[in-house]
């Protein structure tokens, strides 16, 4: 299987992952559904080991994703070389509990 489709169509999904993995990096944890945040940390992962390489490609490959600048910066100024050292695996989910109004499973999505 390739990717959740997370009943929304392609536009909107992808505009959701990308307002939710900025929103990640930014704050550094966020709260959402469990499918969504399985599929935000598959991209969370893909934009820190872009921080990681750290050339000028990789930084416009992040910029054409994220859609905050100040985002961007802290991707390679502050946390590419906070996982240097890790070989993966840079977010944590963890099980909440269910949202009251439709009973869907939450998660906390965290960097670790």
């Amino acid at each position: 299987m390739g990717y959740r489709k997370l009943g929304l169509l392609s536009a909107h999904r992808r505009a959701m992952l990308r307002n939710g993995v900025t929103s990640l990096l930014r704050e550094g944890r966020i709260e959402t559904t469990e499918t969504r945040a399985k599929e935000l940390t598959r991209l969370a992962n893909k934009m820190i080991t872009l921080g990681k390489r750290g050339d000028l490609h990789a930084r416009r490959q992040a910029l054409a994703f994220l859609t905050d600048e100040d985002v961007v910066t802290k991707l390679f100024e502050n946390l590419g070389p906070k996982y240097a050292d890790r070989s993966g695996g840079y977010t944590r989910i963890i099980k909440t509990g269910f949202r009251r109004g439709d009973g869907a499973p939450m998660a906390i999505l965290e960097l670790v």
